[in-house]
């Protein structure tokens, strides 16, 4: 299975979290990871490229800290721009037919607030556009990978994080398959 994990952080050199993930992503030499921040500074997109590297692998991660409940802004601009009418979804859009999507993402606050009844609320309910996403453009949805409260870095905890996060890129399963 070929896996791509698309990172999306505005500062990422900032994000202790968020940079050993895609490190460690990236030592494992059969994962490739494309950095959009990097890739597109001035936020103009190659739809054709993107589409190309959708093409190319069987399971998408979209790897991002979670910002006011939602994506960063340019990994939404690159939904509106590459998952298109007549290629993701539509009578002809078969691009993305049996892919598998999912999302790793970090959160400030601590894992009690995403859960039921905690200040955000569970992170599942904050995922349903993503998980909604990938039902539109027919491919399988994967559980999330999450870090909260990532404002206590230990190396240690950075460590166990990234082992933990190269373990899920390699094994999760889609949401309904069979173990």
């Amino acid at each position: 299975m070929k896996t791509l994990v698309i990172v999306t952080h505005p500062n990422i050199e900032a994000s202790n979290w968020n940079q050993a993930w895609a490190k460690a992503a990236r030592e494992q030499g059969d994962i490739t990871v494309h950095e959009l921040h990097k890739a597109y500074p001035d936020q103009n997109i190659d739809v054709a490229a993107e589409q190309r590297l959708i093409e190319a692998h069987d399971r998408i991660i979209f790897q991002y800290p979670l910002f006011w409940y939602s994506t960063p802004p340019l990994l939404k601009k690159w939904f509106d721009e590459v998952l298109l009418y007549g290629w993701a979804y539509g009578p002809e859009g078969t691009k993305t037919t049996g892919k598998e999507i999912g999302v790793a993402i970090s959160t400030y606050g601590t894992e009690e607030s995403y859960q039921a009844g905690g200040s955000n609320g569970p992170l599942d309910e904050i995922l349903r556009p993503i998980q909604a996403l990938a039902r539109f453009i027919s491919a399988k949805y994967l559980p999330h990978f999450a870090l909260n409260d990532t404002s206590n870095v230990t190396p240690e905890r950075l460590a166990k994080s990234s082992a933990d996060y190269v373990q899920y890129l390699k094994t999760v399963q889609p949401v309904g398959a069979a173990q």
